[in-house]
């Protein structure tokens, strides 16, 4: 299909009982000029560049026992809009997400605005480049004991999983209140120990700080991190908003790789009749609007999601774009070694591996959960199984025990 490039192309999923060319050419006219029909010939030919128009509509099957549904595929007009996420979702999802049953299920942008968005500005290769890695997935640890712990204490707990061979330590999503160890210091400390790791084995680990506080102080606060000498930045983009986002990517002074957390995305993904699509919401979007990393709930874990929108969701990070670097996909929550091998079969090379509760719950302590981790991928990257993989490793072995393996 191909459309006139001054169009953004919103695709739904519709269902109900409703005559659905008639559905979508309500749409077209209620969400852009308001009403056509009745508009005098003078005015008509003044509103034209501001219609919005029918581009398809497509009647799925259905169950017998299920209402009917259809995809429309609705046009509107760039003049309509400004180049912001917030600007094109009121426009196309605004007041119809209160419409009924109906589902966003993909945004087409043409390259003119495509190119107003700053994207990743590490992406896969430059984060790659950062760390020196270039033929294996990458394996990142979560902080699971932040809130109340002194930055002594916590520092402890950061050697213990960089000296576990992670590639990467993030805070956890929840880290707001940091008064014991205020994020400045936290930078200062790891980033330092981080150093040192480097000069002694020639292995580097990005650490990525939780970026907090009011909406109208994060821009100031990622370029004062940045400046600090932090190697990463983690944000919750959906409470603070994608154009947060948008505008820290885009700044020149904030020159670090920026972590997007899912936090807040099940509020919208998940239904099959409302909200937003998961690889519209997570995917595409948050690559236009500057995430080098995403993570996002993995088909296998504790909060799974369905393989084929994991699936979908991974290629709308990375697939080909000839504005944009592709983003790193992140399977996340529930994640142990065991689950390795099904991650890079599923997923492929390109991915992070995250884990929490998978490496600091290992048995023999953190440190031991991070080899575990770093052999299941050794093995499964060489082709060899984990069974075989864990008679030389005895982390691996003490993790299969516990988790089994796939």
């Amino acid at each position: 299909m191909t459309t006139d490039h001054e169009y953004v192309v919103a695709t739904y999923l519709v269902h109900g009982h409703h005559n659905f060319y008639k559905k979508a050419q309500e749409i077209a006219v209620g969400l852009t000029v308001g009403t056509w029909t009745d508009l005098p010939k003078a005015k008509k030919e003044q509103m034209i560049p501001h219609l919005g128009k029918v581009i398809e509509v497509k009647v799925l099957n259905h169950k017998s026992d299920e209402s009917p549904k259809a995809l429309l595929m609705i046009g509107y007009p760039l003049i309509n809009m400004n180049p912001d996420i917030p600007s094109i979702l009121t426009t196309v999802f605004g007041k119809l997400s209160m419409d009924g049953q109906i589902k966003l299920m993909d945004l087409q942008l043409p390259d003119s605005l495509l190119s107003k968005f700053p994207g990743p500005r590490f992406g896969i290769d430059g984060i790659r480049r950062m760390i020196g890695v270039h033929n294996r997935p990458l394996l990142m640890s979560i902080f699971k004991q932040c809130i109340g712990l002194p930055l002594h204490e916590l520092e402890i707990e950061y050697q213990n999983q960089v000296d576990g061979q992670v590639d990467l330590v993030k805070d956890d999503e929840i880290f707001f209140h940091d008064d014991y160890a205020p994020a400045l210091k936290r930078i200062a400390v790891f980033e330092k120990y981080n150093q040192q790791q480097q000069e002694h084995t020639g292995k580097k680990v990005l650490y990525a700080v939780n970026l907090t506080g009011p909406v109208t102080q994060l821009v100031e606060k990622a370029k004062q991190f940045s400046k600090a000498g932090a190697s990463c930045l983690l944000l919750n983009v959906i409470p603070y908003g994608f154009d947060v986002l948008h505008r820290i990517s885009a700044d020149p002074d904030v020159n670090v790789p920026i972590i997007a957390h899912p936090a807040f995305t099940g509020s919208f993904y998940p239904s099959p009749y409302y909200g937003l699509s998961a690889p519209l919401l997570l995917g595409k979007l948050m690559r236009l609007s500057g995430a080098d990393i995403v993570l996002f709930p993995s088909p296998y874990g504790s909060v799974a999601m369905p393989k084929d929108e994991a699936l979908d969701l991974a290629y709308q990070l990375q697939s080909p774009n000839s504005i944009h670097l592709p983003t790193f996909p992140t399977p996340s929550a529930g994640i142990h070694p065991g689950l390795v091998p099904s991650i890079i079969r599923d997923f492929g090379d390109n991915i992070i591996i995250n884990a929490g509760g998978g490496i600091h719950g290992h048995p023999q302590g953190t440190t031991a959960g991070g080899k575990a981790f770093t052999d299941a991928i050794r093995a499964t990257i060489s082709g060899q199984t984990l069974a075989k993989a864990a008679e030389n490793s005895a982390e691996l072995r003490s993790a299969i025990h516990k988790w089994g393996a796939q």
